[in-house]
């Protein structure tokens, strides 16, 4: 081999390795591909969709989060529903954060689906929940979209801020479903 082909192929062997790194430092700290399993957070989020979740982007109320679940070997995806020192209740529906009621738009195509006597989210309090008063610090309180089938707070309590890999920002698959998430 020349002089000249060892140089190039150092050359393009230093780019390889320089991407390589690139790619590795934005997935593991900027941003994260994921998948959507299950239909908690249907019909916003449906089984299957591909995702890009920001590790940098702070998380705010109704957010989509995903986040290491707390019952198994794998990651959630459901909606911020209390900050730490909220006061959570829910009562006929309607969803009392603070004392303050909600509207929670991204539930309509759901309770739409029911029969007029049936609640989408039975009534409880976090006090009844977790046994406090409001969401600890360092916790996040979070529901699923489709209510009636999804495994969040209701059933596993408050949520670390350490447990979150970050927020959705972006559905990419399937194609014609491409979304971007404030």
């Amino acid at each position: 081999m020349g002089n000249k082909t060892k140089k190039e192929l150092y050359s393009w062997i230093k780019s390889i390795i320089l991407a390589a790194i690139i790619v590795f430092v934005v997935r593991y700290f900027v941003f994260t591909p994921s998948i959507v399993v299950g239909q908690s957070m249907m019909p916003n989020l449906q089984d299957g969709n591909r995702i890009i979740v920001s590790k940098l982007s702070d998380i705010k109320r109704f957010d989509e989060i995903v986040f290491q679940a707390p019952d198994a070997d794998e990651h959630y995806v459901k909606r911020v529903i209390g900050l730490p020192g909220d006061h959570i209740e829910m009562k006929n529906d309607v969803l009392y954060i603070n004392g303050k009621a909600y509207k929670e738009p991204y539930l309509k195509a759901n309770k739409e689906d029911l029969p007029s006597s049936q609640k989408l989210t039975e009534d409880f309090t976090l006090e009844e929940q977790i046994g406090k008063k409001e969401v600890p610090k360092g916790y996040l309180y979070v529901l699923g979209d489709n209510r009636l089938v999804s495994k969040d707070s209701r059933i596993f309590g408050v949520i670390p801020m350490d447990s979150v890999v970050g927020k959705v920002k972006l559905r990419f698959w399937p194609f014609n479903e491409i979304k971007v998430f404030k």
